[in-house]
């Protein structure tokens, strides 16, 4: 399992998690089999927005006597008093659907608490008149929750908040098709989005990716909105790639399907390529670098992808992108011209060109 570290509270998260809508599906003994093969497996990050309050004793079963190796996200609105999973922004019935998690958990603190599910303005609005969100900051004061994440499917919301409050982790829906304009929790433009990536990258807030396969869909073609599938693993690299994304939190409920997301970490870079999707109807990022390393090999070793990936923070305002663009053996100024990758890029990008022009930003950068 590969690590990544969340910039602003130091935690080593696993870069593929566990993210728990119907875990209480597959009954209480397999479930809990499940989860202890995602930890022996090196999975250390879970979310719990779960589909139903069963969950909760399951993995206080599964992981009370490693708690301390692990991280849970618990979401402050997403309400089990009823057994059921319900959204609330009433004060109350968070303080009680809260309670009730951390008894089940076996656990008495929280590592992020999550602003949940704030689609709209006026949720975020409500959320904090009703002091949920003084709640949560009454918590941290207490040590009970550790750091402050944010869940959202809507850039604009995403940017307000993030303007007003300061967070260490957001979640947030990401996959080929959202991306690109294609499925219900499709929103925002592809720039919207993008730059939503980037800020987080910039502000060192990690992402924690729900919907990796667009609830299933972009596994089965007859499903896909490209009318082509992806496979899990596909999906997965091509979240991991986005700026700011720490962690994927794929759905599991059998020892079986944990094992496939384990092989995640095995897979070779021609299983993981997913530059299929320059190929797909609706999906328009011609000239655009997408990171996905298709370009690959340069005759003189520059990761092309990754150069492409610090300049567009750059430009974006991130310093620490220069920075972390210096430390490269290779880079930019190294490239001869050669035009393999241009030969290569399924995203049409002239790359030849595009390494002359990061060579004159970054060099001009780099002397400021």
């Amino acid at each position: 399992m590969r690590y990544r570290i969340n910039r602003k509270t130091g935690d080593r998260i696993s870069e593929i998690g566990i993210g728990s809508s119907y875990m209480f599906e597959a009954g209480h003994d397999e479930a809990v089999k499940a989860l202890r093969k995602a930890y022996e497996g090196g999975i250390n990050y879970f979310d719990l927005a779960a589909g139903h309050g069963d969950s909760f004793p399951i993995y206080g079963d599964a992981l009370h006597e490693v708690r301390k190796n692990i991280f849970y996200q618990i979401h402050f609105g997403a309400d089990y008093t009823n057994g059921e999973y319900g959204w609330s922004l009433d004060l109350e019935t968070v303080k009680r659907s809260v309670a009730k998690m951390l008894k089940e958990l076996r656990t008495d603190y929280i590592d992020y608490g999550f602003i949940h599910c704030q689609d709209e303005v006026s949720d975020w609005e409500t959320y904090k008149k009703n002091g949920i969100y003084d709640y949560i900051l009454e918590l941290k004061e207490k040590g009970i929750v550790r750091h402050i994440g944010l869940s959202s499917h809507t850039p604009e919301v995403i940017n307000k908040i993030m303007d007003e409050v300061d967070i260490d982790m957001l979640m947030f829906s990401i996959n080929p098709g959202y991306d690109f304009g294609q499925g219900e929790y499709a929103n925002g433009s592809t720039d919207d989005r993008t730059q939503i990536y980037r800020r987080c990258e910039k502000e060192g807030v990690g992402i924690s990716v729900m919907k990796p396969f667009s609830g299933g869909q972009l596994l089965d073609a007859s499903l896909s909105p490209f009318g082509k599938a992806l496979t899990i693993y596909q999906c997965l690299k091509y979240i991991l790639d986005k700026p700011g994304v720490l962690v994927a939190l794929p759905g599991a409920q059998s020892v079986r399907e944990v094992e496939a997301l384990l092989e995640y970490e095995n897979k070779t870079d021609e299983e993981l390529d997913y530059s299929v999707i320059s190929e797909f109807k609706y999906v328009d990022f011609n000239g655009k670098c997408v990171y996905c390393g298709h370009c690959k090999p340069c005759p003189m070793g520059i990761d092309i992808g990754l150069v492409n990936k610090y300049y567009d923070l750059a430009v974006s305002g991130d310093l620490m992108a220069v920075e972390h663009y210096r430390t490269l053996e290779v880079n930019a100024s190294d490239c001869i011209g050669c035009g393999h990758c241009d030969s290569r890029c399924p995203f049409s990008v002239h790359q030849s060109e595009r390494m002359q022009q990061i060579r004159e930003y970054m060099e001009a950068a780099c002397v400021k």
